[in-house]
């Protein structure tokens, strides 16, 4: 609402789009109900300002929709919810281990994943990395499928028909009309429409208002961007401002040194490169690291 005296420059300003669950930001100054008159305008002046306390994440998070994953469906598409099911649920508890450390080094918190090129399993890595997570009770993780042109978490989740998640970006729906959480702990925002001019949604400031209201909101440990392959567009430089760090994923089979070293030079002065995966690659010595059944 605009003002044209100082007497109205009490009354509260539009909320940004994006703001979700919340109608003010923490920390704004809002007007409680004493008001009074302007003799010569007749328009209401708030008398007594007052600070909106900041949202409780503990309630915000009850407040998102719950949803029941089918674990074979799951297990079917590589994914697991328990480490027991596969030597490669291990696997990722490592390196879930390995990043939160190096997170908390640096006082990180938000992870893009990406790859070179096209069909590297960037989705495959980034969905059970949030689910190792997600088996630590203290630590409340949110991933987000950002991979506009492409999204594929949705499929390996199993989950139908999720709304388009631009809506959320654009500031048009708030955060729980499009998140989803599973057990306690781990928050997710998938996508089932492909967005068609996704570098100039994830760069306009209407995202980088919904992404940090969504922080402000759910206060999470570790927020986990599904990104598309970082040679093949801008969108993940596009997106440095929201995320500290990039874990890149290679593919055992067909991604060059000269692929990785490509991505190293985009990445430079841009984004930290985290660490680099090696998706599809054959160990048949892997199992002797892990307990069988006797």
């Amino acid at each position: 609402m605009s003002s044209e005296t100082g007497d109205d420059q009490n009354r509260t300003q539009p909320v940004p789009r994006g703001s979700g669950v919340s109608l003010f930001r923490p920390g704004q100054i809002v007007p409680n109900r004493a008001i009074t008159l302007d003799q010569n305008t007749g328009r209401e002046i708030f008398l007594s300002p007052m600070t909106l306390a900041a949202p409780n994440p503990t309630r915000v998070w009850e407040s998102i929709g719950q949803i029941t994953l089918d674990p074979d469906r799951l297990a079917g598409n590589g994914l697991f919810t328990q480490t027991a099911q596969s030597p490669a649920a291990a696997t990722f508890d490592i390196l879930r281990t390995r990043i939160l450390q190096a997170l908390a080094a640096k006082g990180w918190g938000r992870i893009a994943i990406t790859s070179p090129t096209h069909g590297c399993g960037k989705s495959f890595v980034a969905a059970n990395l949030a689910l190792s997570m997600a088996r630590m009770p203290s630590c409340r993780t949110v991933l987000m499928d950002l991979e506009l042109r492409d999204p594929q978490l949705a499929a390996l989740f199993g989950v139908k028909e999720p709304q388009p998640l631009h809506e959320f970006l654009s500031g048009d729906q708030p955060l729980e009309s499009h998140f989803r959480r599973v057990g306690r702990n781990l928050a997710l925002a998938l996508n089932g429409k492909a967005v068609t001019n996704p570098a100039a949604l994830l760069q306009d400031p209407d995202t980088a208002t919904a992404l940090e209201g969504m922080r402000e909101q759910l206060h999470p440990d570790v927020v986990i961007y599904d990104l598309p392959p970082a040679l093949g567009s801008d969108d993940v430089i596009g997106l440095a401002g929201q995320v500290d760090a990039v874990l890149l994923v290679t593919d055992g089979t067909k991604t060059t040194p000269a692929d990785i070293r490509a991505c190293e030079r985009l990445f430079e002065g841009r984004l930290p490169l985290l660490g680099v995966v090696l998706n599809r690659a054959q160990d048949r010595g892997l199992q002797r690291y892990f307990y069988g059944k006797r």
